[in-house]
């Protein structure tokens, strides 16, 4: 049985604490996969790019908005107290706005895994940071900022990458019911998304999903809102503000799906790579 007391989470013998960066569904998917193999999982939000497709993460959690994926709930953690108290609960991960560096002090984690997803900036070297550092996506190049790496392209989604560095970013969105790049909708500009719908609403072409900075956006086509920003998100030029699903009524827009799930397990194929010095060191450096 999980020892729910502080002291349970900073003795030798609880459980891996696993540290996933990002808040976004690919993110999510890791972490809900983390969870279920015994791993104590706290998700650390980062703004950019903006999370759109958000009842396939735990990103709402940081409003204080219910936040469940495939059973695992969120819990927004405020505080290193917040945090310990959320990974005591049963079935339950960490969702905080703070930062790497706050999460590390409550204890050396077991796995720090990059999923921000952010396919065009400087990537931090994360090595040493805990036992284990992965990337997920592109700009990950092992032993210079990561130990292994995970790939989304879509060709290659899920392979590990044990040498060399992962595939960049080609633009070119994955189809989702014959559709790619138009299903979605993208800010001209940086400024503040003020929109009255949420994830699963029916829309329409032309139909205005929101106001970037007081400009009208429209629905680039029919379908359901399978992702869209929070109303509120400042968001800069050229990122994702919205995502329409046009499979009718097989649209779905919560819980894991077969890419997020691809790369979660691939995560816990990197972890069970691990040298076996490292799994002599650590008994719960392998997961099961």
């Amino acid at each position: 049985m999980r020892d729910v007391s502080p002291h349970g989470f900073l003795s030798d013998g609880a459980e891996p604490y696993a540290i996933v960066l990002g808040t976004n569904e690919i993110a999510s998917a890791i972490a809900v996969r983390l969870s279920w193999e015994g791993c104590r999982v706290a998700l650390s939000h980062d703004p950019f790019p903006p999370v759109i497709r958000r009842g396939m993460a735990f990103h709402d959690a940081l409003y204080e908005d219910r936040a469940e994926v495939d059973g695992i709930v969120g819990q927004r953690a405020d505080s290193a107290i917040e945090i310990v108290q959320a990974l005591a609960a049963p079935g339950a991960v960490a969702v905080s706005a703070l930062q790497l560096t706050d999460l590390i002090t409550l204890r050396t984690p077991a796995f720090v895994v990059d999923a921000r997803m952010q396919k065009h900036q400087v990537t931090p070297d994360l090595r040493g940071v805990a036992r284990c550092a992965i990337g997920v996506g592109p700009r990950f190049r092992v032993d210079h900022n990561c130990d292994i790496a995970v790939e989304t392209h879509p060709a290659r989604t899920g392979d590990l990458v044990a040498a060399g560095e992962t595939l960049r970013a080609d633009g070119v969105p994955r189809a989702l019911g014959g559709a790619g790049g138009e299903r979605f909708l993208y800010s001209s500009a940086e400024g503040v998304w003020r929109t009255p719908l949420d994830i699963g609403a029916p829309v329409f072409r032309g139909y205005v999903l929101g106001y970037l900075d007081g400009a009208p956006l429209r629905a680039p086509m029919d379908g359901f809102l399978r992702g869209i920003a929070r109303d509120g998100t400042f968001a800069p030029g050229g990122v994702k503000l919205a995502e329409i699903d046009p499979r009718g009524r097989h649209a779905c827009w919560t819980g894991t799906d077969a890419r997020g799930r691809a790369i979660a397990g691939a995560v816990i194929d990197a972890i069970n790579r691990l040298p076996a010095r490292a799994r002599a060191s650590d008994p719960h450096q392998a997961l099961s």
